[in-house]
């Protein structure tokens, strides 16, 4: 039932707005939690990162623990932190950090903390922004609607299986790759064998929710040295459920397709820019000009869009 929605610009421009709009014209599909990944500006030092603490209580102890654990892995502080908080308990934030010495260990390290704080995004350019509620209220907390960028991907969720929380919402970041998320809409039938499997290579899951999986199983196949084309060929017959889903990295967005091809997707391609979504109403928001409508209704499909000229890779 879960909404989904991609959108390319051909030059930077504000992606933060189109991604509401495509995702408040599928809120009927799920408004307990909305989410957004969004790329803008490419850094060449120091990444983004956006997350989620569970208890604002214990803000300030969660900020120095976590400081301190940058510092334990050469990193810092490159600005203060953005704290969001509302009347729930949870709070949400946004810092900039310099390189550690090493990205994954260090991604290892943070996960310690995850039953108090959680990165949800870490990037150069990507900033994955969730939380409870519609695509206007998410956007009106988060000032996503001013967001610039080059493309992004977006969520509505109807949740089932776990928690509303933020942490559970989609986008899901394929940690500890660097600027890589996915959504999905569907629902993956082997979850808890495809976890068990990844879980003895060392792979830590911090949520139930079973679209998490195809973010650590894409981080996996990444690192045993698949492109992002031969991942999501080699998704279609190596998960088993019913599942349409995106992902993005710096140079663009992919999708796949299962089997049985039971959850939809339609494309607008117009002058170098892309709009992706369950339904074709959404797409129309943003692309009001006369266009063609591609419907991705086939099985075991694929498609990869990359920004500009860029070649899309991973």
């Amino acid at each position: 039932m879960c909404g989904i929605a991609g959108r390319i610009l051909s030059a930077p421009g504000v992606i933060g707005n189109d991604l509401v709009e495509l995702m408040d014209a599928q809120e009927h599909r799920g408004a307990d939690s909305t989410g957004f990944a969004i790329y803008g500006p490419q850094r060449d030092y120091g990444y983004v990162l956006r997350g989620m603490g569970f208890d604002k209580s214990q803000l300030d102890q969660d900020m120095r623990d976590f400081e301190n654990l940058l510092h334990d892995n050469g990193s810092g502080l490159m600005s203060d932190p953005t704290i969001i908080r509302n009347e729930e308990r949870h709070y949400c934030f946004r810092m900039e950090i310099e390189d550690p010495d090493d990205l994954a260990g260090w991604v290892q390290d943070a996960d310690t903390l995850s039953d108090r704080i959680e990165v949800q995004s870490c990037g150069r350019s990507l900033e994955i922004i969730k939380d409870t509620g519609s695509a206007a209220a998410v956007a009106d907390k988060h000032h996503v609607r001013d967001m610039v960028g080059t493309h992004g991907l977006g969520h509505a969720r109807l949740a089932t299986e776990s928690s509303v929380l933020p942490n559970a919402s989609h986008p899901f970041w394929a940690r500890p790759f660097s600027d890589v998320a996915i959504v999905h809409n569907g629902q993956i039938t082997d979850y808890f064998t495809w976890r068990e499997k990844l879980e003895r290579q060392g792979y830590r899951f911090l949520t139930g929710n079973d679209s998490e999986l195809i973010a650590v199983w894409v981080s996996d196949q990444m690192k045993a040295g698949l492109g992002l084309e031969q991942a999501l060929r080699k998704s279609i017959t190596s998960i088993d459920g019913v599942f349409t889903y995106m992902i993005a990295n710096a140079d663009g967005i992919g999708f796949a397709k299962d089997r049985f091809a039971m959850k939809p997707l339609v494309v607008i391609e117009r002058g170098g820019d892309i709009a992706m979504a369950t339904e074709e109403q959404a797409v129309r928001r943003v692309v009001t000009e006369e266009a063609d409508v591609i419907n991705h209704d086939g099985p075991s499909l694929i498609g990869l869009w990359g920004v500009g000229n860029r070649r899309l890779a991973a």
